[in-house]
């Protein structure tokens, strides 16, 4: 069983309820549009972790009409980094053990009109106690009027809680969600945030507002196309550009690689996977 501390404990509480309100919504949403498509939730669980830490989460997987494959998963999980992979990790230095808490969502839009999205917050405990996190949108078919008011909610996330966080954490997602081998952004961007420690009430607040904003945010620009019509060619379009982000997850995603390596949920980890690709 994980022993859990009152920050830990307060981490994990807030992506659950945040998890459950998500889904509700995106639920809610398929039911407007004449679907009745619900999230399956699978539950797992680490057991064979050698310090007897474990952990485990709940896999939230719904495919509908609007949308096509998303996922919402909230692990909680405590053990060991392996070998080299320790050196990596912020605060992990000659002590392996670490604690990791969060939710990490994608989803992947049945219509092309409708941009992916991408949003992840965290609690991680090494040596040193940090939140990150953040979240991007992915439109195949790019608006600028839904691009503007995603950063704006972004913003309004970031600017009560540090004049520079939105410039900052802005930046840091333009380099982040970029791929190399092709030259070009995965996304229409956001915020990514990493590292966050000291004050955990402060840095905690600001992880919660990020959340909120993406709650409020995304549902919006989901109204706003999921009824637009599209032709064969921008499914083509869409189906494509989703090579890329499947490129981007699997060769560049510190999340993918966290998972892998810390002996998480596979389904779980490879979810961000769209459900159909081509490569032209």
């Amino acid at each position: 069983m994980l022993q859990l501390d009152d920050q830990q404990q307060a981490a994990r509480t807030w992506f659950e309820s945040l998890r459950d309100r998500i889904c509700a919504e995106f639920e809610a949403i398929e039911r407007e549009a004449g679907s009745d498509a619900a999230f399956d939730y699978a539950r797992w669980n680490r057991d064979d972790d050698p310090d007897g830490k474990g952990g485990g989460g709940t896999r939230g997987l719904i495919k509908g009409k609007v949308f096509e494959k998303a996922g919402v998963n909230v692990s909680t999980v405590g053990g060991t980094f392996s070998g080299d992979f320790a050196k990596t990790i912020h605060g992990a230095g000659d002590n392996p053990a670490f604690f990791a808490t969060g939710i990490s969502l994608v989803a992947h839009m049945a219509n092309p009109h409708v941009p992916a999205v991408h949003m992840n917050t965290r609690f991680l405990v090494t040596q040193k106690r940090w939140f990150g996190g953040g979240a991007d949108l992915n439109p195949p078919l790019p608006y600028d009027e839904d691009t503007a008011d995603f950063h704006a909610a972004m913003k309004g996330a970031c600017d009560p809680h540090g004049a520079d966080y939105y410039e900052r954490y802005k930046k840091w997602a333009d380099d982040y969600f970029y791929i190399p081998h092709r030259g070009v952004h995965r996304g229409v961007g956001g915020i990514f945030y990493d590292h966050l420690e000291g004050d955990f009430d402060a840095n905690f607040a600001f992880t919660r507002a990020v959340g909120e904003a993406f709650l409020d945010i995304f549902p919006k620009l989901v109204r706003r196309r999921m009824g637009l019509a599209f032709s064969p060619a921008e499914k083509d379009e869409q189906l494509i550009w989703r090579g890329r982000y499947a490129e981007f997850n699997l060769v560049h995603d510190r999340g993918t690689l966290f998972g892998l390596k810390t002996g998480g949920n596979i389904d779980a980890i490879l979810m961000s996977l769209p459900p159909e690709v081509k490569w032209a």
